[in-house]
């Protein structure tokens, strides 16, 4: 793990990007404190088909209805 500040990282960025795409975790710190980490970039993540669940998601009949007790919680009328 390479650890470096704000400015060291500034100066050495070419470094260090080498250094994340080799495997090495870095880290950048301000004032001695963690504030961000380099990772590797893997790629967009693929993509959502709307519908896809289509058939598999069941809603209960009921499923806007509210229980008694609940609505008088909420001041609701039933």
């Amino acid at each position: 793990m390479i650890l470096k500040n704000i400015t060291e990282a500034k100066a050495e960025l070419s470094a260090l990007i080498d250094a994340v795409a080799k495997g090495e975790q870095v880290i950048i710190g301000k004032a001695g404190v963690p504030v961000a980490k380099l990772i590797p970039f893997r790629g967009a993540a693929s993509t959502r088909v709307p519908g896809s669940m289509r058939g598999k998601i069941i809603v209960a009949p009921d499923f806007d209805a509210l229980p008694a007790d609940i609505a008088a919680a909420f001041g609701a009328d039933t």
